[in-house]
């Protein structure tokens, strides 16, 4: 995991966003964390907390081929599912963020610079102040890393289908 090293050019870029203090906002800071004690190879992981903008120069200093966001989203699906959403749907879905900067910006800056960027969500539980993790999302952060040392497109993950009026099946 980076903490901003000088940079060189990435293939993958992993950034991971939430607050480890707010329940399961936390499933990004925990991949990061599960990514800083058991390194994938071919990724270089950001912890971008609640403010993944403040990350957008490094990235952009990497030059990675691929960059996967992973973030806790409110979806309307089971706690713990993971869905590709497009990011058109964020915005479309009205999806509530914690963060200080709509993701739909952070991702069309980056993608200037990117030519493959994928947002994971993460179907979170409780997303309050000094709530633990829940063990479906846990699951879920396990699962995503477990992806990242064969990770084609998608990473193998559904994307999210947003019906009429952006409700989500």
């Amino acid at each position: 995991m980076s903490e901003h090293a000088a940079p060189s050019r990435a293939t993958n870029v992993l950034l991971c966003v939430g607050n480890c203090m707010m329940g399961d906002d936390g499933a990004g800071p925990l991949l990061a964390e599960l990514c800083a004690a058991n390194p994938v190879a071919g990724w270089e992981v950001i912890d971008g907390g609640a403010a993944p903008e403040n990350d957008i120069g490094f990235i952009r200093e990497l030059r990675p081929q691929r960059l996967v966001i992973v973030d806790a989203t409110e979806m309307g699906l089971p706690v713990g599912e993971i869905r590709v959403v497009d990011e058109n749907d964020i915005a479309e879905m009205f999806i509530m963020t914690t963060h200080n900067m709509p993701l739909t910006w952070l991702i069309q800056q980056l993608r200037e610079d990117v030519p493959d960027v994928t947002f994971i969500g993460i179907q979170p539980d409780v997303v309050a102040f000094y709530y633990p993790l829940s063990e479906k999302v846990k699951t879920a952060v396990a699962e995503i890393y477990a992806h990242l040392p064969n990770w084609q497109e998608d990473g193998g993950f559904m994307r999210l289908e947003v019906g009429v009026a952006g409700t989500c099946r």
